[in-house]
């Protein structure tokens, strides 16, 4: 059957039969004969034709005579939205499907001078004092996100920031040193992930790793937050650690095709 729109639909019925000729393209069927193309469409042969040449003539399709196939720039057709796509947007699917899985609280954020900026997040249970809202801006010394954003810099842009910003002591856990701070995150570094206990406020547990680009660069950092009341340190770390991880890999890999797209376009 050729494609149609739904009933009471006010679309143009051609455009809908447009696109079906370049979805019926996929990595089983990426180059086809005009008979191929209008039997896995279910348009006449005549139609099919008018449609491939169209796409030919536009750039989105290419044909020796005898087969198709589609051009790098129908990547036009999804790029707009994609780079449209803020990190949030692309994290979000992962953050929730992570906050699922480990039944805690998540959020990502990044750095701002010597702050943490929180840009997404997907709560579970309340386990502050204090509401967290997109934008909310925490010491990044005595939070799990970030020391990991922290740790990205070179040592001596740490010592650079904190020499005029005093560290408070925010609870009697709290790392209040710069030598102390530069050695947690010599630590960090090395782990590749940070753990929190108490630090930012009594009762509350954060675990973090960093989300980096292609390059190894760190753009913002995914954690799992929770209550200390829930479990203990140790157990809490064992439950976060794998699912985190698979998350910042989820998050990277999207990174990875948006930018993908991006270098295609570019080189097109």
């Amino acid at each position: 059957m050729p494609p149609t729109l739904p009933a009471g639909a006010s679309g143009v019925q051609s455009l809908a039969r447009g696109l079906a000729v370049i979805r019926a393209f996929d990595a089983e069927h990426s180059e086809m004969s005009l008979s191929e193309v209008a039997r896995r469409t279910g348009l006449t042969r005549a139609t099919a034709r008018r449609f491939l040449h169209t796409l030919c003539d536009l750039g989105y399709m290419r044909t020796d005579g005898k087969v198709f196939a589609l051009t790098v720039r129908v990547l036009d057709l999804g790029y707009s939205y994609l780079s449209g796509l803020q990190l949030q947007d692309l994290a979000m699917p992962h953050l929730e499907q992570l906050a699922a899985r480990v039944e805690e609280t998540t959020s990502i954020s990044v750095l701002d001078g010597t702050d943490i900026v929180y840009v997404a997040r997907v709560p579970t249970r309340r386990i502050m004092s204090i509401g967290i809202t997109i934008g909310t801006r925490f010491p990044a010394y005595a939070t799990s996100m970030g020391r990991v954003l922290l740790a990205a810099l070179p040592r001596e842009e740490v010592v650079r920031r904190y020499e005029a910003v005093p560290l408070e002591r925010r609870t009697s856990r709290t790392i209040a040193t710069i030598p102390d701070l530069l050695g947690e995150l010599d630590r960090v570094r090395e782990r590749g992930w940070s753990l929190t206990d108490q630090e930012l406020e009594h009762g509350l547990r954060s675990m973090a790793m960093p989300i980096t680009d292609a390059r190894g660069r760190t753009l913002a950092a995914v954690n799992v937050s929770s209550h200390v009341s829930t479990r203990d340190a140790e157990s809490f770390r064992s439950l976060v650690e794998c699912p985190l991880a698979d998350a910042v890999a989820g998050i990277e890999a999207e990174l990875a095709r948006t930018s993908a797209v991006s270098r295609l376009m570019v080189s097109d």
